[in-house]
């Protein structure tokens, strides 16, 4: 039973991290393909690890025919992801320069004046639309771009190239097509995505004709590039957690190489080691960078030889700053 919560405590996590990409930066991603994803990708990974998939029908509590049918059925359709109506009403706001509320309702009469009022409401909300008037004669248009900032950027590939490289680094060496798999793009943009990264030198092509990349960085306060970091600091946790459960059963290495620790530091302004607490992670960023940097430059010059197994050492390093105080009160208040 201590797996059940503590598998339902993940999922909640999980949701709330997933709620906040969902609309970070004023975007809206589209989210109902989720429960269709889970499913897939939670039965793949099951038959992965060697379970029947009688026995993973039963997990799902479902019937061996019906759990095969489902299977075949989101394999065969994963690459619909949709779009909202909060998207799409951007869009057609966005095409029409200036356009009135009942003239949006028209082009969206199936899907009701109640939904369709309130998409209008969050993207003015938003600072996406502008609105003048009121009722059913309101006009709006969209923001420029110069008015959104980095928000009218929510439609373009800002970001693309370093998802790219870290999915090349971390899963490949990958095919063109695997890779435009992984970003759920058209083969022709993986590969305009390939050509820049190859140009600027940070991934290469092996022999096979697949994609490598020999490392991934992205600079601290960098403006792009944030998606393709997000991905990295959750993979390394969840392949951490993963390896030490294994270790759990199999004790294959020793728990100073592989796990992780969680220190909480309680202290308040002009406690005495409040600095040194806050510095941590600065301290640690700095260490950790100049030993990559040692690591790389003799890798540079010294290749292992076929008897030496390559291995890799991931280290994550996280750190956030909690109020206590401030939470508090909107308990009470909830209260």
């Amino acid at each position: 039973m201590n797996a059940l919560v503590l598998i339902d405590s993940v999922v909640r996590q999980t949701t709330v991290l997933i709620a906040q990409l969902a609309t970070s930066g004023g975007i809206r991603a589209p989210l109902a393909h989720l429960a269709n994803q889970v499913f897939l990708e939670l039965a793949n990974e099951l038959e992965a690890q060697g379970l029947s998939r009688k026995v993973s029908a039963d997990m799902f509590g479902m019937a061996l025919r019906a759990y095969i049918r489902k299977v075949r059925r989101l394999s065969e359709g994963q690459s619909e992801q949709g779009r909202t109506l909060w998207q799409t009403v951007l869009d057609f706001v966005k095409d029409s320069r200036l356009v009135t509320r009942d003239r949006i309702l028209e082009r969206f009469t199936r899907d009701g004046e109640l939904e369709v009022s309130a998409v209008l409401r969050d993207l003015t909300d938003s600072g996406l639309v502008f609105c003048s008037g009121t009722g059913r004669s309101a006009v709006f248009r969209a923001a420029t771009d110069e008015e959104v900032g980095q928000v009218s950027e929510l439609a373009s590939d800002s970001g693309l190239d370093e998802l790219a490289w870290v999915l090349t680094y971390r899963h490949g060496p990958l095919s063109e097509e695997e890779l435009a798999k992984h970003l759920r793009r058209e083969p022709a943009t993986a590969r305009e995505a390939l050509e820049r990264l190859l140009a600027s030198g940070r991934i290469q092509r092996a022999p096979s004709g697949q994609w490598t990349a020999q490392d991934f960085v992205i600079p601290l306060g960098s403006s792009v590039g944030w998606e393709a970091a997000v991905f990295d600091h959750l993979q390394a946790v969840v392949q951490t957690i993963c390896q030490r459960l294994r270790q759990a059963s199999f004790d294959s290495e020793p728990s100073h190489i592989v796990g992780g620790s969680t220190y909480s530091f309680d202290v308040w302004s002009g406690h005495p080691l409040e600095q040194e607490v806050r510095r941590q992670l600065a301290e640690l960023r700095e260490r950790l960078g100049q030993l990559r940097q040692q690591v790389d430059a003799h890798n540079r010059n010294h290749e292992p030889g076929p008897e030496r197994a390559r291995q890799q050492v991931i280290t994550y390093v996280g750190q956030c700053v909690l109020d206590r105080d401030q939470e508090t009160e909107e308990e009470l208040e909830r209260t």
